[in-house]
């Protein structure tokens, strides 16, 4: 013990009568010494003790796992199972960071509206060849979340889905599962596919082993695609057919608003056809021509336009924003002609006491008194009409309303008002959505042919976005899924902590003698679905980080290839269909199909083994 420590547990008397506090000091610190042996002696045990209660705590779901990762990192740094400057260390690591410009570029093409104009395309063209286009999505699905993060894509694919079932006349909940189980497998067929594969790739880097190229696993994750497809379309017969109980075309998914559009007196639209405007698609539905008060709602394509001439359509608020930033319409309802289109757009709710309720849109109060212009109405289920005048105020209806500050405050003072708020919902970008385009597909061709690393590739390319205005900084950041990185962070630093500790080397010591005499190739089935089943029921990024040093440590301590068993971790972390929690995107289709638990079950324990024996085939016999 340090003389400076022991002088202040072993305090000097003058008097002689601390001798007995001395004796009882003394104890004390024997009993600390004893502690601190026994941790010395059973730090490996510790640290396993402590993940198991962590193992826990993920089942239990009464902490998100973020919580729980980051109460467990606390844990180690507490008793010493992992030290100050291993502990800050993960911070250095290049994965955490790589994934979060990996959102903000799939954030980009998202404000560009890049990914929405897609989703316009498949959707016109299910609309001619239904069927055809089903394989198409599938293709496509595949392809886009190879390159992007699959959430965004699921959450703009789930309303295609509606509408694909409203043009073949098949069953939603027949759709939206294998949809979203293509769009899972086809984030394991490149590097950057999902966040999972880019923690476990730097994980891998940092102990030392050769850093994976973008399409390092791509044989391997075409493979379970090629399985998944084949199973899901043989087991077709396993998914519900009933229709949702919550109904609607888009699974409640988009906001959509009825607005006009006006045709001004000096507009390069006048004597356009309807049909050629281009603005029209999924996001922006005609639902009618109103011309000298006269509604016409059927064949409209070949009309052409005429000064004064209002376009009744059906659009969510993004297309709204977009189209009013355009500046090719008036849009909306004012009270004077003369009101401007611009200014600052709010976001209110009609409340249960206004006076007008039951009355016309174009009779509320507030539209007479001030310099405003309601530019949209939302009501829940369906849309009011026959147009945005004539609407029949309710309770709850949402509007969307343009004006002076001036004006914004005194709504903000209306009574009859909720919510009263700028509007979060902005416009496309759609003039630098080449931008985007080109900056994502730099990343991929750069680290493809090894010109940079992914992670210097994707911070570039962030800052390129960034510089052009693809996206505000703002937007960005409030791209990135915080939790996610907190939790990687954590996960690794509990994975550094089970190292320093000695759990690895435990576990590996345990196992060694059960695989010695085992083939090789069995190892890879046994990673890949341990790992499988683990991520069933924990976050897949908790379960890469963990594993992952794990994972190469015993093929060391076997003599064996730690490649092969890397990537049947990576693949069997993520692709996991048996419940609505073994992957993000599996809750979003679960809440918007309507599906109940055993319905994941029934399909997903199939699809499981049937990918699974087909990734580790392939891997045993290529890898």
């Amino acid at each position: 013990m340090q003389p400076w420590l022991a002088h202040f547990v072993f305090p000097p008397s003058r008097d002689g009568l601390g001798s007995a506090n001395r004796q009882g000091n003394r104890g004390a610190f024997a009993h600390m010494h004893f502690i601190t042996a026994l941790m010395g002696v059973y730090r490996a045990e510790i640290g396993l003790l402590i993940l198991a209660l962590m193992f826990i705590a993920f089942v239990r779901e009464r902490y998100s796992p973020t919580v729980v990762s980051v109460v467990g990192a606390c844990a180690y740094a507490v008793l010493g199972l992992i030290d100050e400057k291993g502990l800050f260390s993960v911070f250095s690591n290049s994965a955490p960071l790589t994934v979060g410009a990996m959102f903000i570029l799939s954030g980009a093409l998202v404000r560009t509206g890049t990914i929405n104009r897609v989703a316009d395309l498949i959707t016109a063209r299910a609309e001619r060849h239904p069927r055809l286009a089903m394989a198409e999505l599938a293709l496509g699905t595949v392809l886009l979340s190879a390159f992007l993060n699959n959430t965004p894509v699921v959450v703009l694919l789930i309303p295609i889905m509606f509408k694909l079932a409203q043009a073949t006349g098949y069953p939603v909940k027949k759709l939206l599962i294998p949809m979203n189980a293509i769009a899972v497998l086809g984030g394991c067929v490149t590097l950057i596919g999902t966040s999972t594969n880019l923690i476990v790739a730097g994980i891998a880097a940092e102990q030392g082993m050769v850093p994976f190229g973008i399409f390092a696993i791509t044989p391997y994750g075409l493979a379970g695609v090629a399985a998944g497809i084949v199973a899901l379309v043989a087991l077709s017969f396993l998914l519900p057919s009933d229709p949702p109980s919550i109904g609607g075309e888009d699974g409640g998914v988009a906001q959509e608003y009825l607005t006009e559009l006006i045709v001004g007196h000096e507009s390069d639209l006048i004597g356009r056809e309807i049909g050629s405007l281009p603005l029209f698609g999924r996001s922006v539905v005609l639902l009618g021509l109103k011309r000298a008060g006269e509604i016409r709602r059927r064949d409209l394509e070949e009309e052409e336009l005429h000064a004064g001439d209002r376009l009744i359509v059906r659009a969510d608020g993004t297309a709204i924003m977009t189209i009013r930033e355009s500046g090719h319409f008036e849009m909306g309802l004012a009270a004077s002609s003369e009101t401007p289109g611009g200014g600052t757009v709010i976001e209110a709710m009609i409340a249960p006491s206004h006076p007008s309720i039951g009355e016309r849109l174009v009779d509320i109060p507030f539209l007479h008194a001030l310099r405003v212009r309601i530019i949209g109405i939302n009501r829940a289920r369906h849309l009011p009409g026959p147009d945005l005048g004539g609407s029949r105020v309710r309770g709850a209806d949402r509007l969307l309303i343009a004006g002076s500050d001036d004006s914004i405050r005194s709504l903000k003072d209306n009574a009859h008002l909720i919510g009263v708020g700028i509007s979060r919902t902005r416009a496309f970008r759609p003039r630098k959505a080449w931008i985007a385009i080109l900056a994502m597909t730099a990343v991929v061709l750069l680290s493809a042919m090894d010109v940079i690393g992914i992670g210097l590739a994707a911070f570039i390319a962030v800052g390129v976005i960034l510089v052009t205005r693809c996206i505000d900084p703002e937007e960005a950041w409030a791209a990135i899924d915080g939790d996610v990185l907190i939790l990687i962070f954590a996960m690794l630093a509990v994975g550094l902590a089970l190292e320093q500790a000695g759990s690895v080397a435990l576990i590996v010591g345990w196992i060694k003698p059960l695989l010695a005499t085992a083939p090789a190739w069995s190892l890879v089935f046994l990673i890949y679905f341990f790992s499988l089943l683990l991520s069933e029921l924990l976050s897949n990024n908790a379960v890469a980080a963990l594993l992952t040093p794990l994972t190469i440590a015993l093929a060391h301590q076997l003599g064996t290839d730690p490649r092969p068993l890397v990537i049947a971790l990576m693949i069997g972390a993520s692709a996991c269909f048996a419940t609505p929690i073994g992957y993000q995107t599996n809750a979003l289709v679960y809440a918007a199909g309507d599906y109940r638990f055993s319905d994941f079950v029934r399909i997903g324990v199939p699809l499981n083994l049937i990918v699974g024996l087909a990734v580790c085939t392939t891997l045993v016999l290529l890898g």
